[in-house]
């Protein structure tokens, strides 16, 4: 249902901490003029973690309104508590988002049966596709492949982010459950190799600020240009790298300011790329021409 470059979208901040709609608005026309297929707002990289839930609704409502149904919205509506998921979930269908990304539930680290019973109870209550985020580095455990294919017995999960670095485990969700449930890469640098396994994607980071050479390796992936996509791919391994240089998404927020897209401000316990990281990032985005 849901394929190609998808971009988990940074949520640009005023120099006073609040949202700002009008950066806002532009890196979503951005996006949608460099050819990025599905726009996910409110994810790990829109810093979902620290917006209250009216500012949470607010950047998902900002987002269906100014993509205007030219591409798929997956709206960011995962907790670590299963009835708020639920909550922030049906508000996201309200508003008209086409599916919700939902992260395992964090810090209170169920076991695979809760995670299943969270899942599913969600899966029964709302009546929107449903994409499963699994990252293990950010949530403190993994969602094991069964788990996940136990999942995909419902119609309405539709697909699951695999953040977990685990290629092994992503095909054994795909050697058992391909037909039911698409798997897309979580992390930059494993979307060829996850794609050359049956993947029907990326919700990428690196797509803020290189959208249209995300997507053309996704493209010529998707139609069979091998050679084209392994030098695509392994030219970028450098800036997906930088990406991560510190906790997501303050380099790629940072690198977006640098190219004049948004400013640079993070809310705490995220604070400014420290002097020695900043001018690492400021070589490797000199080095493809960004800045």
């Amino acid at each position: 249902m849901f394929k190609g470059s998808m971009v988990a979208i940074i949520t640009p901040f005023t120099t006073q901490g609040l949202v700002d709609e009008e950066k806002y608005r532009q890196l979503i026309e951005f996006q949608i003029a460099s050819g990025t297929d599905v726009i996910v707002p409110c994810g790990t990289t829109g810093e979902s973690a620290t917006l209250d839930y009216e500012e949470h609704d607010r950047v998902i409502k900002i987002c269906i309104e100014q993509v205007a149904k030219r591409v798929p919205v997956i709206a960011g509506t995962g907790s670590n508590s299963t009835a708020e998921a639920i909550a922030l979930s049906q508000h996201a269908k309200e508003m008209g988002a086409d599916g919700v990304l939902l992260v395992s539930p964090y810090y209170n680290k169920p076991t695979q049966e809760g995670l299943y019973q969270h899942y599913k109870k969600i899966a029964e209550t709302v009546a929107l596709p449903q994409v499963l985020y699994n990252v293990p580095s950010r949530t403190g455990m993994n969602m094991e492949a069964k788990t996940t294919i136990r999942l995909a017995e419902f119609a309405n999960v539709v697909a699951i982010k695999e953040a977990s670095g685990n290629i092994t485990q992503s095909g054994e969700i795909l050697a058992a459950a391909g037909d039911k449930i698409d798997v897309l890469s979580g992390d930059d640098f494993l979307t060829l190799p996850l794609m050359a396994c049956g993947a029907k994607g990326v919700i990428s980071v690196t797509a803020n600020i290189m959208p249209k050479e995300v997507k053309a390796m996704v493209t010529a992936i998707q139609e069979g240009r091998w050679d084209d996509a392994r030098k695509m791919h392994l030219s970028m391994l450098e800036i997906h790298n930088a990406m991560f240089i510190e906790s997501n998404p303050v380099p790629v927020k940072t690198a977006a300011s640098l190219m004049g897209k948004c400013g640079a401000d993070v809310r705490l316990p995220l604070v400014d790329m420290q002097p020695a990281t900043l001018e690492k990032l400021k070589g490797v985005l000199k080095s493809y021409k960004l800045i």
